[in-house]
């Protein structure tokens, strides 16, 4: 004997299934947020102490350490002022513009590693090399942070 099955009854388990789904797809923020946080901080203190250091210790003309990293201070003030808002990792507008300057920074340090390279020892361009990949990484951190927190359109207030 045939019966009749509504439509609930036959779909009865798809929710549970859109359910488990949804909460497979959403992946965790926390363990990207801390290496965004600890990948920005290295290159901080990397650039604005190690770099003039190494370049110091390596460039054949020895350039003053001090007035390195006096530079370095001046060229990091955008990222001193982007630093909270990295560390925290919660907004995606903040981080959106932080991408952008990391972005400036990352093309920057892609260009002096390039000129540096026709003229420069092996040392030198690996001191300019591992800024280069501090801020490359950095910025695939800011980018899977920025794909995984929540959308920035089509947010619904909830009523008070």
């Amino acid at each position: 004997m045939v019966t009749n099955r509504s439509d609930s009854e036959i779909n009865a388990s798809a929710p549970a299934k859109k359910s488990a789904k949804a909460v497979k797809g959403k992946k965790p923020i926390t363990p990207i947020r801390q290496r965004l946080m600890m990948t920005w901080l290295i290159w901080l203190v990397y650039r604005l102490l190690g770099l003039p250091i190494f370049i110091s210790v390596f460039n054949p003309s020895s350039p003053d350490i001090i007035g390195g990293i006096a530079w370095q201070a001046l060229w990091l003030i955008p990222a001193f002022v982007l630093t909270p808002a990295i560390l925290r990792g919660r907004s995606p507008y903040v981080l959106l513009i932080g991408s952008m300057f990391t972005l400036v920074y990352l093309g920057a340090s892609g260009v002096v590693l390039f000129t540096r390279a026709y003229g420069s020892s092996w040392a030198e361009i690996v001191v300019y090399l591992l800024d280069f990949v501090l801020l490359l990484a950095i910025n695939v951190w800011l980018f899977i942070l920025l794909k995984r927190l929540p959308s920035m359109n089509n947010v619904v207030k909830q009523p008070r």
